[in-house]
């Protein structure tokens, strides 16, 4: 049988558009292999959440285990600039010098790179690391690290003062208030939203510098809005931290997708054009809004305590 010129035309259009489609994915690589926190059962989360936008591909690279030798770590030395944008879900010992030089300056000549949650306990004594991030927690970080930034009254606060770096009280649900709704990574979204059971990071502390806050919450701890989402410029390249995700549960969740994959994708090109549009299901400030994964969640939240 033989097909009209019209037809194989559009038969050849929609094929063109299809490989067109794939290769115009955005290719990201999660880092994991070590963590205060269970990276083997969170990278997956982080996987889906991110593919399951169809925006991006995603490889991931994992780290030799806690107490390997030197020459499992010479092993390793993943090639950043084949990526365009590098997410860590990593936290634990130092990566090797070399390694450390290409990711920094991989960012640093403009490659994207995400924050997740406990990345930013990492490196305390990796300076150029602290810039990426902006604050941090744990580690020994204290006043010496940089200022405590929080939110109080609309104004952001750099408090200088005396103090260690890092806290949270026990996991709960909480309200994420957006602080800047002009943000390709927060425009469109509710201006408060439930946050699934999580770590609400609070006392962050760090250099601080070029940093814009997204969004915040009000700490059990401090009753100052702690920040939870942040975007900051180091060098040519871009950054999203998000302190939200300690567990799959808290991952599983609307809310952190949405701004997981904005984030991403605002990494690795600037803007927000794949996944503007908000879901229908996204939380409400009065309702949690979780995503359906088969087999998830693994992890299950502690017992409130009485």
């Amino acid at each position: 049988m033989r097909l009209r010129s019209s037809t194989l035309s559009l038969l050849i259009t929609l094929t063109l558009a299809c490989h067109t489609s794939a290769a115009e994915k955005l290719r990201v690589l999660i880092i994991d292999g070590q963590n205060n926190h269970k990276w083997d059962i969170t990278t997956p989360v982080l996987k889906h959440a991110l593919e399951s936008s169809d925006a991006f591909t995603v490889e991931v690279s994992t780290t030799p285990p806690k107490g390997s030798a030197t020459e499992a770590w010479r092993g390793w030395n993943p090639d950043f600039n084949g990526y365009v944008a590098i997410i860590s879900n990593y936290n634990g010992e130092p990566w090797p010098e070399t390694v450390r030089s290409s990711f920094d300056q991989y960012v640093k000549n403009g490659g994207g790179f995400v924050s997740i949650h406990a990345a930013n306990n990492s490196f305390p004594e990796w300076k150029e690391y602290n810039q990426m991030i902006g604050v941090g927690g744990w580690g020994g970080r204290n006043e010496a690290s940089g200022p405590w930034l929080y939110v109080k009254d609309g104004k952001l606060f750099r408090d200088t003062s005396k103090g260690s770096g890092g806290a949270h009280g026990p996991q709960h649900e909480f309200i994420v208030e957006i602080q800047n709704s002009e943000h390709p990574i927060t425009k469109g979204l509710p201006k408060r939203w439930l946050h699934a059971k999580d770590e609400l990071y609070s006392r962050l502390r760090g250099p601080a510098e070029n940093i814009e806050i997204l969004s915040a919450s009000v700490s059990d701890l401090t009753a100052v809005k702690e920040p939870n989402l942040m975007v900051l410029q180091y060098g040519k390249g871009r950054v999203f931290h998000t302190t939200l995700g300690h567990a799959d549960y808290s991952m599983l969740d609307h809310g952190f997708y949405e701004t997981l994959q904005r984030g991403t994708e605002w990494a690795a090109t600037g803007a927000v054009t794949a996944t503007a549009d908000v879901p229908v299901d996204f939380p409400t400030e009065n309702a949690v809004s979780a995503v359906k994964l088969e087999g998830y969640p693994k992890q299950q939240p502690p017992a409130p305590k009485k």
